[in-house]
């Protein structure tokens, strides 16, 4: 139509050329995947079974490098630092944002701090000094209503 000339289709493979190739010798399988099994289509990861893995042989170098960064984990769990445990302690921060009738949510909106920091406050875990300003603050109190509401501190003990 647009003086492009037409072109014809591809002709099939004839018979004789296809059963040539099907009569080959396939290559045999690589000695990495011989005696694994595949999971089936349908199976899910947790459903999967262990299947066995095919073992290589290692030379010794790379021996070396598999059993140095085998440790490494193990040398990595040794060095992690264990949290000193803190001692809770209780306040009064709860009561008086009950008689307050603030919610919790309410309460770190007016604070500037997540509800979460007011939930660990108000079960007695340690926070900043700033936190404990802005809690407050939030509820209408005075620095110096500090130690009524969160009872003496550990270091003036």
């Amino acid at each position: 139509m647009n003086g492009a000339p037409k072109q014809e289709p591809a002709a099939a493979p004839s018979p004789a050329s296809t059963q040539a190739s099907c009569d080959e010798i396939p290559a045999p399988l690589p000695a990495s995947i011989v005696g694994t099994t595949l999971p089936p289509a349908n199976a899910t990861p947790n459903s999967v079974s262990a299947t066995p893995r095919p073992t290589v042989a290692l030379s010794s170098s790379d021996a070396a490098e598999a059993s140095t960064s085998a440790s490494a984990p193990a040398k990595a769990k040794k060095k992690k630092k264990r949290r000193k445990a803190v001692q809770q302690r209780p306040n009064n921060v709860r009561k008086l944002r009950q008689a307050a009738m603030m919610s919790k949510a309410e309460l770190a909106r007016r604070a500037s701090v997540s509800p979460l920091t007011i939930n660990r406050v108000e079960n007695g875990w340690p926070c900043r000094m700033d936190t404990k300003r802005k809690i407050l603050e939030a509820l209408g109190l005075s620095p110096s209503a500090r130690e009524e509401v969160f009872g003496p501190d550990p270091e003036a003990s």
